[in-house]
């Protein structure tokens, strides 16, 4: 009887041991399935933001400007199209990740909410506040940059280290609509005269020579008016495969 009872003892303790077990594996399932569902509306969601687009931080001369070339094209969704105008608009959320195999679905669900870090700053108008436009033809592109008050350097000037960020921004942005992806290799920045902080300036790209993987780009930063020259640059970049920038 002893016996038996130790028996049934012991299978009510395995039974009890199988049961938690079985009890803890469903609740993981539950919490990562539930974990899932919860994060792939927002993953999946198209909605990104486009930082290049207006906001209250924007001055009259950024907007006036933005208009100006905004009228004469429209925008490109994914940096690859010829539509509207002379100029057309490009996204801020656009990536070198959409150029891989199926990459323009990638790009979305996994970097639509990244940013540069040109535009990780949550104050709106605190620092780089900008919109780059490129002409049809690919040969040339403009940015509209207004210089927010976190980039000073010189007292009441934008930093030298803010400026060379732009040129390599926007004329990366360029390098990268005609044979992306790429990396920078060299850039020569020549300061000519200060730019005041809360001024709205003109970021000039154009395409040079091309020598197999290389690519040359230069820069001009001048008033919004033109001018004055404030910045003179030239850039090379050198094209790289996708898996490399995916390893890092």
């Amino acid at each position: 009887m002893a016996k038996s009872l130790g028996h049934f003892s012991s299978l009510v303790s395995f039974t009890k041991t199988q049961l938690s077990r079985q009890c803890a594996r469903l609740f993981f399932r539950t919490s990562v399935r539930r974990t899932v569902m919860r994060a792939v509306p927002s993953i999946l969601s198209p909605k990104a933001r486009d930082f290049s687009l207006p906001n209250p931080s924007w001055g009259d001369e950024m907007m006036r400007l933005y208009n100006h070339y905004n009228q004469q094209g429209g925008v490109d969704p994914e940096g690859g199209g010829e539509q509207g105008g002379r100029w057309t608009r490009l996204p801020s959320y656009n990536r070198s990740l959409k150029y891989a195999i199926g990459g323009v679905y990638l790009s979305k669900i996994i970097q639509s909410k990244a940013r540069l870090f040109t535009r990780n700053i949550q104050q709106a108008g605190a620092a780089f506040e900008y919109v780059v436009f490129y002409t049809n033809d690919k040969q040339r592109c403009v940015c509209v940059l207004q210089a927010g008050h976190l980039l000073e350097g010189p007292p009441g000037h934008v930093h030298g280290g803010a400026i060379a960020t732009m040129i390599d921004t926007v004329t990366g942005s360029h390098a990268s609509l005609l044979c992306a992806p790429v990396m920078t290799a060299n850039l020569n920045v020549n300061y000519r005269s200060p730019i005041p902080l809360g001024s709205t300036v003109l970021i000039e790209s154009t395409l040079g020579e091309q020598e197999g993987r290389k690519m040359f780009v230069s820069c001009k930063i001048s008033s919004s008016d033109g001018s004055k020259l404030h910045t003179e640059a030239t850039a090379l970049f050198v094209s790289v495969g996708v898996s490399h920038l995916l390893r890092g």
